[in-house]
């Protein structure tokens, strides 16, 4: 599995994660006075983005990529649902079909 492959796997999920931690951990907390959700979901989405990062500096090695494209896909990983639109688009360059 090519680095860019592993990175685009792991932006959907680190993705996923993102939103599952704003949209229902945190409302669980909030408002249901479920504090484990945060944790546990927080926990994960943690490992996630180290992940994503870990991943991002391998494929910017492996594909020589600028240094202004690694810094816009580092803060694409900060925004809710960017990194959906990030797996996309590296899926276009890897050149998938699907």
């Amino acid at each position: 599995m090519s680095s860019l492959n592993l990175f685009r796997k792991v932006a959907l999920a680190e993705g996923i994660s993102y939103i599952v931690l704003l949209f229902i951990a945190m409302p669980l907390k909030y408002w249901a006075d479920m504090p484990l959700a945060v944790k546990y979901v927080g926990w994960a989405h943690g490992l996630l983005f180290v992940l994503y990062i870990a991943c991002l500096v391998m494929a910017w090695q492996e594909r020589k990529w600028g240094f202004g494209k690694v810094v816009v896909l580092f803060i694409a990983s900060l925004l809710p649902f960017v990194p959906f639109y990030v797996e996309k688009k590296l899926k276009e360059e890897e050149g998938v079909v699907n």
